[in-house]
């Protein structure tokens, strides 16, 4: 890979970077979502552009692209470099296997210290993800400056909570101290505030995520993280060592482009996510409140909210034919030319169709579409 930039000489320090996740395979949005097509290169959100062109369009003004790096699988690699998105191809890496957010952000850090070289450990890294509906960009980079900022600063790793606007079970919660919570956080100026982590909580029950809500003191993980590179290594030596060896391990070996290494020390690690192998163990963790509108666009429901629906709340795409239907979401992928889809007297319902597959679903259900891509799998089904 060699290194570059400040140990040639070239051009000023560089300070900041972004890393944007997007190995997922979006399994729960089948029949659309296929493992060479996941959702990230979708257009969900959005109908005229991917998850991942705007997950690159919201940080390029703050971060110029050829510092904005996308981390994803080795099997979508040639594909998220076919789509076009706006980075140097250099910059779509793809780590060996899967191995967890961990896995993902310990190859992303090594392969930061390989490029950058000298210094490269002082520089501030954000951690973004290519499968969230932010339809606020200003604000987004807003937050996203005053959180890197609070990572320059000092000895901290930083996240970015999102103010609940509802009981969701599908998300894990952040807590902070009494008074602290969704509805303040402003520093000087109206800049976003660091606030002190109290704890990280899991995915909760529908009781639970209500107390959480009701009592100001929590907020929705957005799963965005922000810290230097040094911060980020000395807080994984004392929460999960064997992680910081293999990263500074793998920055060598990339350095000397000895792939076969970097594959060996990669194969080793743990498959555990980050919030359980470092943020929860972390002793530096702040978070930034969110100042833009957010949804993580993690199932067919989520269309609901991403995209206007027509006066009876159903969301259609594709020109399909809804009569006395209320509150669904209806996809026809292969258009009304190819394919006539019509629907008729059901609420709440998801109905997708593409060339080769049907889905039906109850919206309140759909996060049970990855149960349908198992039993595939177990059949060795080509519709994957």
């Amino acid at each position: 890979m060699g290194r570059r930039r400040e140990k040639a000489g070239v051009g000023p320090p560089v300070r900041r970077v972004a890393v944007v996740m997007a190995g997922g395979a979006g399994e729960r949005f089948w029949p659309l979502s296929r493992k060479d097509r996941p959702k990230q290169l979708l257009r969900l959100a959005n109908p005229d552009t991917t998850m991942l062109d705007d997950a690159v369009a919201r940080i390029a003004p703050l971060i110029p692209p050829e510092h904005v790096f996308v981390q994803t699988s080795v099997h979508l690699l040639e594909a998220v470099r076919a789509s076009g998105v706006g980075v140097p191809p250099a910059n779509i890496i793809a780590e060996p296997m899967k191995r967890n957010t961990s896995g993902c952000l310990a190859y992303a850090a090594a392969h930061l210290l390989a490029v950058y070289g000298d210094g490269a450990e002082e520089i501030t890294m954000a951690v973004l993800t290519a499968d969230h509906d932010i339809p606020d960009a200003g604000k987004f980079r807003e937050t996203v400056d005053a959180a890197m900022q609070a990572a320059a600063e000092g000895p901290v790793l930083v996240t970015v909570g999102v103010p609940p606007t509802r009981p969701a079970t599908g998300y894990g919660y952040i807590q902070v101290r009494a008074g602290e919570g969704a509805g303040e956080g402003a520093g000087e100026g109206g800049v976003p505030a660091a606030l002190p982590v109290a704890a990280f909580h899991e995915k909760p029950d529908e009781a639970l995520a209500k107390t959480y809500v009701d009592s100001g003191n929590y907020y929705w993980n957005s799963g965005m993280f922000f810290w230097r590179i040094s911060t980020f290594l000395s807080e994984l030596d004392t929460a999960h060592p064997s992680i910081s060896q293999a990263v500074r391990g793998m920055a060598d070996a990339m350095a000397a482009r000895d792939d076969a290494q970097v594959r060996a020390i990669f194969s080793g690690l743990e498959d555990i996510s980050i919030d359980y192998a470092l943020m929860e163990k972390a002793l530096q963790v702040k978070v930034v409140r969110a100042a833009f509108p957010w949804d993580d666009v993690g199932t067919w429901a989520a269309l609901s909210r991403a995209q206007t629906g027509d006066a009876a709340g159903n969301v259609v795409l594709g020109g399909p034919i809804l009569i006395d239907c209320n509150n669904c979401v209806v996809y026809n992928a292969q258009g009304p030319d190819e394919m006539a889809v019509g629907v008729i007297g059901v609420d709440d319902l998801v109905v997708v169709a593409t060339k080769d597959a049907v889905l039906v679903v109850p919206k309140a259900r759909s996060e049970e579409v990855k149960k349908i891509v198992q039993a595939l799998q177990e059949r060795d089904a080509r519709q994957l």
